[in-house]
């Protein structure tokens, strides 16, 4: 428009475009993330896998990941319960991460994260691979009823991990509920009484039971179907490679990243977005995530 002389609606094309691309993008946002619970706050949980150390600072390496998309989305990122690593890093934690479709997005982080790096811990700078997990729930609202009979749970109480000095808690208010049918167990410490650490474990605890339901649903469903993995230990999603050469892959989309650095620091968008696309056209796996990365 501006080499044939139209400079004024040349202008009013280029104000326009942030709008409409904005727009677009948010019917597409909708478009995909359809499901029941999409638009729920989600429960993040990061287990780290064998290998100690390693697989410790792995783990914190992804919480840090998450919490840091939270960050840039604006969102209200918890933490209700921890585990500290021996050396390094955790052993668990546990998020409640709190926006608009929360759960739709985050989704896509579910399930095995394989680390390729120089070991920092390895005096021999030798190549170690290192395996995480994360789980991802919907938080259960009001209106979907879970019901938690007395007589199949445990309670259990102890004294919260703090950072120490006057901050330390010095009462027995940090709460393990244990769901003795399932054996799901949730801890939560981060609120200041045993009460309130009980209401945010028995809302985690029924947010598990609710996702439970749904997987078991799904696996009857994928029976019948070829080729699909399931979310779960021993079949990753996504490798990390930080040596000898920097690149991210997810093994279900075939989508890849060269900006190593930049993902681990947060910037997931581009891989939640080919999932939720690759999801809504059937989710067939792109490959078998057993090759050399």
């Amino acid at each position: 428009m501006a080499e044939e002389g139209d400079v004024a609606s040349a202008k009013e094309a280029l104000e326009l475009f942030p709008r409409l691309k904005m727009a677009l993008d948010e019917a597409e946002k909708k478009a995909l993330l359809a499901g029941e619970t999409d638009a729920n706050n989600a429960i993040v949980t990061i287990n780290a896998g064998a290998g100690g150390t390693e697989s410790c600072d792995w783990a914190g390496m992804l919480l840090r990941m998450i919490q840091r998309w939270c960050d840039a989305k604006g969102f209200k990122a918890q933490v209700t319960d921890f585990q500290y690593g021996d050396s390094a890093g955790i052993k668990s934690a546990t998020v409640l991460v709190q926006g608009s479709y929360a759960f739709g997005l985050l989704k896509s982080e579910s399930g095995v994260h394989r680390l390729v790096r120089i070991s920092p811990f390895d005096s021999n700078a030798r190549r170690h691979t290192s395996f995480s997990s994360i789980f991802v729930s919907a938080e259960i609202d009001d209106s979907i009823e879970i019901e938690v009979l007395d007589k199949d749970l445990r309670i259990d109480v102890y004294r919260s991990g703090g950072a120490g000095g006057q901050s330390v808690n010095t009462t027995d208010s940090a709460v393990r509920l244990t769901h003795i049918p399932t054996g799901i167990v949730v801890a939560c410490q981060n609120e200041r009484s045993q009460i309130q650490n009980r209401a945010m474990g028995m809302k985690i605890l029924k947010s598990r039971l609710y996702d439970l339901e749904l997987q078991r649903r799904r696996e009857a469903q994928d029976k019948v179907e070829a080729g699909k993995k399931e979310n779960s230990w021993g079949s990753q999603i996504r490798s990390y490679v930080l040596h000898p050469y920097k690149l991210v892959k997810d093994h279900r989309t075939g989508f890849t990243s060269s900006q190593a650095e930049p993902v681990l620091d947060g910037d997931l968008d581009d891989f939640i977005k080919s999932y939720l696309q690759w999801k809504s056209l059937g989710g067939e796996i792109k490959d078998t995530g057993t090759d050399d990365l």
